[in-house]
């Protein structure tokens, strides 16, 4: 995890001709800077369900006050990607199957409107970078790097739309993606099961039919939450 510097120019002041100052916008504190790069740790499966984060040893390690920690820390509970449990520390959360549908609702509404507006060249060749990432991934066993390629895969596809809010809402949702897919893909083959529809997802937006890889996403997130509903019941079952 990268140190972050907590006097780097984040400044909401910018000099203006002749001495002045102005706000400038949309500055993340250093709490915010933080919270994110434990989000896309959440989200590449660098902390898994249960971990737990202990406050100090993260100060330490990105070099910032033990109070900025907590800000963010307020920021990932409030998101529901970190439980504060009392006398217990903060841990990374486990979902729950009505979390599932809720992530899976988002997903329908912004990855499949993002696809079905299509996307510039450029923004498509990533979607076909994110498979190839996948294809590699495992052709060499890698089932780690197989899950942090499905979630590039499906970043891409809402950076489609380019916007950044839809992409600020897609961080969240793809490390609550990765909290649930944690437990369905323990066999190790879970995420190699999905290479072959990204691949025709990202084969119909280069043939330029976006409605096409729109009907081919949504039957996919169909048959996927189908799938992650069944093994969070089992999982529940089991540990009964």
């Amino acid at each position: 995890m990268a140190t972050l510097n907590p006097n780097a120019q984040p400044d909401s002041l910018r000099a203006l001709p002749g001495g002045g100052a102005r706000l400038r916008v949309a500055v993340p504190s250093v709490a915010t800077r933080v919270a994110s790069e434990l989000r896309l740790q959440i989200a590449e499966g660098d902390l898994q369900p249960g971990a737990k984060l202990k406050e100090e040893a993260l100060s330490e390690e990105l070099g910032v006050s033990r109070n900025t920690v907590r800000e963010a820390f307020a920021e990932l509970v409030s998101e529901r990607l970190l439980v504060r449990e009392p006398n217990r520390g903060v841990f990374v959360a486990s979902l729950g199957a009505k979390d599932i549908h809720d992530v899976y609702t988002v997903r329908r509404a912004i990855e499949v409107s993002a696809v079905r507006g299509g996307g510039t060249p450029e923004r498509i060749a990533a979607v076909r970078a994110a498979v190839e990432e996948g294809k590699k991934a495992a052709a060499a066993g890698d089932n780690e790097g197989l899950g942090s390629a499905n979630q590039h895969f499906h970043g891409a596809l809402v950076a489609l739309a380019d916007s950044e809010r839809l992409n600020t809402i897609m961080s969240q949702v793809l490390a609550e993606m990765r909290l649930f897919f944690h437990k369905a893909s323990v066999d190790g083959g879970f995420y190699r099961h999905w290479l072959a529809d990204n691949d025709q997802i990202c084969q119909a937006l280069e043939a330029g039919d976006a409605e096409l890889a729109a009907e081919r996403l949504t039957d996919y997130l169909n048959r996927s939450e189908e799938h992650q509903a069944a093994v969070h019941a089992a999982g529940s079952a089991t540990s009964k």
